[in-house]
Parts: structure tokens; sequence; C-alpha cells
């Protein structure tokens, strides 16, 4: 059963990040963002599922991060940070999204570009507020109430991304199982049908497009409270486009694809940027045509085949 064998697969996942994190802590750091950042890519996952890609999703990692940073020197708590950073980006969410559900394909996916970058001109501009691109320092918070030296902070903040991303990923299965999440495979493929049925197409998609702003606030929540330093980059369209290289080198096929490729483009951009400081870039993308090229269901699928099952 596929159920049973992406759990199997989920726990080997999580404690190869556990193990690879004790072993070398200073991958914490870049475990937790990667773990972050396929939280965000989930959320895409869902959209895919409709036909339809966002190219602004940093949007709402960048919201959230802000939220956090904002919040940090009244709220400095963890347990208060992360829910509230995730909830106002979800809050946003259900705003754009009423707007651009109205539209489909590249009008989709450029609309989401269009807004993620008057909010990145925003952040970059209004200096008094956000600090321009000097960005916002946020101090080290508790954790729900105790006070903790960094690298055990640094080690609580990574098993509460793992523990957040298993449920999002638990979540994410059954949605897409449901009604719900069935009818955004059906707006991919003859969303005229769902509307014949009396199932408005565009309240499915706005739903996945809340849980997708939702991950991304838990994302950008996490990515503010890792690195404690909060910039407008976070917001810039490159971001957006790793969350969208990140999809197609994990693979949409199951929902660990974004875990993997986001853990595989962090290692790989490290790795590379330490070994090949003017080419890192050129290896990502050669990464990324190989994928392509030879594992077109990206690494979820590759896994599936080298282990004999199906998606």
């Amino acid at each position: 059963m596929i159920a049973k064998h992406e759990a199997v697969l989920a726990a080997l996942l999580v404690a190869a990040v556990l193990a690879a994190a004790a072993v070398s802590p200073w991958l914490i750091f870049i475990l937790t963002i990667a773990t972050a950042k396929g939280i965000a890519v989930l959320g895409i996952l869902l959209l895919l599922r409709a036909g339809q890609v966002s190219f602004g999703h940093a949007l709402f990692v960048a919201f959230s991060a802000y939220t956090v940073a904002f919040l940090a020197p009244v709220l400095n708590d963890v347990a208060l940070l992360l829910p509230l950073g995730a909830l106002a980006a979800m809050a946003l969410g259900l705003v754009v999204g009423a707007f651009v559900v109205r539209y489909r394909e590249i009008f989709f996916g450029m609309l989401n570009l269009a807004l993620s970058m008057v909010f990145y001109s925003l952040l970059e501009k209004l200096y008094t507020i956000t600090h321009g691109t000097d960005g916002i320092r946020v101090s080290l918070p508790r954790f729900f109430g105790m006070a903790l030296e960094r690298h055990a902070y640094e080690w609580a903040v990574l098993v509460t991304a793992l523990v957040l991303a298993v449920a999002c990923a638990v979540f994410a299965r059954i949605y897409l199982a449901s009604p719900m999440g069935q009818g955004l495979s059906a707006i991919k493929t003859r969303e005229a049908r769902l509307e014949f049925m009396g199932v408005s197409a565009r309240l499915v998609l706005l739903s996945a497009y809340v849980i997708s702003a939702l991950m991304a606030g838990m994302a950008g929540a996490i990515i503010a409270m890792t690195s404690r330093h909060v910039t407008p980059h976070l917001g810039y369209w490159t971001a957006s486009g790793e969350l969208v290289f990140i999809a197609i080198l994990g693979g949409a096929g199951g929902v660990i694809g974004p875990f993997l490729g986001a853990i595989a483009f962090e290692l790989v951009r490290v790795y590379a940027a330490a070994s090949f400081a003017d080419a890192w870039q050129l290896i990502l993308g050669t990464t990324l045509l190989l994928v392509i090229m030879f594992a077109r269901g990206g690494l979820w699928g590759l896994v599936l085949k080298l282990t004999g099952r199906r998606a």
C-alpha cells in the first residue's frame, strides 16, 4: 500500500535528518531551513494538483517572517510567534486568493509574482518601518517559556520543524484524497464539468490557496526564528523561483517529494558554493536539467522507481 510505503520512507527521512544533525552540528541550521522550505513547497504541491503554478509564494513566507520580527520584542516565545506568523500569512492568503483564483495558468502565476514584487518593494522602500535591505534582527526567543542556550534552541527549532513537516504531510495526504482534493484534479482536467456538478471551482482552488499560504507562513516563521534576521530578500522573485525549483526537483507525485527536493537543494547549494563559488548556480541548473531528463517524476519518482513502487 502506497500510504504505508510513504510512512516508512518519511520515518527514514526524519531519522536521516536527525542523524545528520547529530553527526555534523553545523548542518542543523541548513536542515531546519530545508525543512521549512519543504513545508512551503508542500503548499505549492496542492496548487500544482490543480494545474496552477504560483511564482510569488515567497510573499507569504516574507509576510510571516516580518510578522515574527515585528512581534518578537513583545511576544518573544516560539509558542506564540510561530502560530501568529502562520495565521497572518493565511489571512493574507485569503485576501490575495480571493482575487487570483479568478485566473488560470500563466495569468495565475504572473499575478502572484506581481503581488509578491509589490510587497518586496514596500519592504525595501519603507525604511523607517522595515529598515529596508538592512533587515530586522530577531532576538533569541524563548521556547515554550524556557530560555534555552543557542545550541539547545537550534535543536528545539529543528525538531519543531520536523514535527510540523510530518503533520503537514499527513494533512496534505488526507486533503488530496478528500473530495476537495479530488476537485483540484478536476480543475486541471475538466473544470467545466466540475461547475456542471454544482461545485464552485473558485472555492475549491481558494481553499487550497489559503492552505498553501498557511504552510508558507509556517515556513516563514521557522526561517525567521532560525536565521534570526529578516530581510526583503525573503519576498524577492528569486525566493519564489527557488520554491518552484524545489517542487520540480522533489517531484509533485507525493507529499515527501517537497522535502526530498528541499534537502537536496540546500545541500547541493551549500557544497557547490563552498567548492565552486563562481559556478554554484550552474551546478544547481545542471542538477535540475538532469532530473527533468532522467527522472521525470523528480526525486520522489526516482525513489519509487528504485523501490519498485508506482506513484
